[in-house]
């Protein structure tokens, strides 16, 4: 797979990944609905191992128990996901690739949290709460 690249809003971060994602979600639960200030959040599901962050330090936090999100200390651009229990994957933010329209998602997650006046995409895999299990 080709190099795949993305960063921040103001440039300060920016990472790489060179592996094909394991998964392309939509998910629409209350939690990242509140950790981005967006209706629902597009995310890349890879193998830690071919993921980096090649300039800057994103800021880490705790969002839940156990899950770490990073994001731009100094823009506010969500960037990564990722379960302490399982440093071998990490979440990316779709949005955030230099090419963003590469790489659309294939299912919609956490429809029960859907807000009322989004749309869902009918024409993908859709899951009411998580699509663990299906990765």
């Amino acid at each position: 797979m080709a190099i795949v690249e993305g960063g921040c809003l103001c440039g300060a971060i920016r990472y790489r990944f060179t592996a094909e994602p394991r998964a392309r979600s939509l998910c629409h639960c209350r939690t990242c609905q509140r950790a981005a200030g967006a209706p629902s959040v597009a995310w890349l599901v890879l193998p830690a191992a071919h993921f980096t962050f090649t300039s800057g330090t994103p800021t880490v936090f705790s969002s839940t128990p156990g899950i770490l999100r990073t994001f731009c200390g100094r823009c506010g651009t969500s960037l990564t996901y990722q379960r302490e229990a399982e440093p071998q994957t990490i979440d990316v933010t779709t949005a955030s690739l230099d090419l963003p329209n590469d790489f659309p998602p294939a299912r919609e997650i956490w429809l029960s949290h859907k807000l009322v006046w989004e749309r869902a995409n009918e024409a993908v895999t859709q899951y009411p709460q998580s699509s663990r299990g299906a990765v």
